[in-house]
């Protein structure tokens, strides 16, 4: 025995698509028997015309079928094209990356060598702003010259202060000696008049 599940998965099977197939093929085959045990010419003749309406329903169902299988057919076909196409631009965009990747590590070179030659460039205007060794070695000589220049100038000039302070101490001297030798005129001064004013003073008396 055949359970409820089998029997529909067999008339599934046998139905096609559920257009009823299995049931117009039932339908033919019962006609078929009634025409072929038809008693009267107008009965086989009605028998007659529901097996060439049945027939005619069964090659439009398999024409419809055929044409749902062509445009299957043809789908899949353009499914498999545009999975091609899919496949195509898959390589396309992986080389598209590629080439980006490239041209990013490009760029990034393309920047260190910019930034080298900026730094290139800078150190070159710094170093031309300097002078060579040659005219460097002159400047020092010549600085060296006067410097020892200076050099005799400064003790030439030492030598004046020097001297200077000797005559302003010697100076310096002078005026104390003359201030004290003022300072003792001017005591005896006081004193001869002290004397005069004493003596005065006795002989009025």
């Amino acid at each position: 025995s055949f359970s409820s599940d089998e029997v529909i998965r067999k008339r599934l099977l046998i139905d096609g698509d559920g257009a009823g197939d299995d049931r117009r093929i039932n339908l033919l085959v019962k006609s078929f028997i009634k025409w072929c045990n038809s008693g009267s010419q107008e009965e086989g003749y009605s028998q007659y015309q529901r097996m060439l309406s049945t027939l005619s329903q069964c090659e439009f169902s398999m024409g419809k079928t055929l044409l749902v299988y062509d445009m299957n057919l043809r789908e899949m076909e353009n499914y498999e094209k545009i999975y091609k196409d899919i496949g195509k631009h898959e390589k396309i965009i992986a080389a598209a990356h590629e080439k980006i990747s490239e041209c990013k590590k490009q760029i990034l070179q393309a920047k260190r060598i910019r930034k080298n030659r900026q730094e290139y460039d800078a150190l070159a205007k710094v170093i031309q702003h300097h002078p060579d060794r040659h005219e460097t070695l002159k400047q020092l000589e010549a600085l060296g010259k006067e410097l020892q220049n200076l050099s005799h100038i400064k003790e030439n000039v030492e030598d004046k202060l020097e001297l200077r302070r000797k005559q302003f101490h010697v100076l310096l001297s002078t005026i104390h000696e003359l201030q004290q030798t003022l300072e003792n005129d001017e005591k005896l001064s006081e004193a001869e008049e002290s004397q005069e004013t004493q003596m005065e003073a006795e002989a009025k008396q």
